[in-house]
């Protein structure tokens, strides 16, 4: 599967466009990382669990969105992004998005 943020895919001929695809995770901060980040954000830094958690849920957002592009016989996905978004206080929200097409070499 090809992954692209641009519009196109340089070298590649759009065949056919199956339309917005996307994959959708919640994540929920545990207690424990909770008091530990308030606690460093009093010194500064970086929040290290929050950064994995964070970077295990593009991962997983990402492996959604393509499992429903190659449902749709897509083989690659064009105008990918991510979305976050916080809900209530212990909740994140990551959206990964794009359009899945079918696309050969020119």
């Amino acid at each position: 599967m090809i992954i692209s943020t641009m519009n196109e895919l340089p070298g590649y001929e759009i065949e056919e466009v199956f339309g917005e695809v996307f994959g959708l995770t919640v994540r929920s901060r545990n207690i424990g990382s909770q008091f530990g980040a308030a606690f460093k954000s009093l010194a500064g830094g970086e929040l290290k669990g929050m950064t994995k958690m964070l970077a295990d849920g593009r991962e997983h957002a990402t492996a959604r969105l393509t499992e429903e592009a190659e449902a749709k016989g897509a083989n690659a996905v064009i105008a990918f992004r991510f979305d976050t978004s916080e809900l209530g206080s212990t909740w994140t929200e990551i959206c990964a998005y794009g359009t899945a097409v079918r696309a050969r070499k020119a």
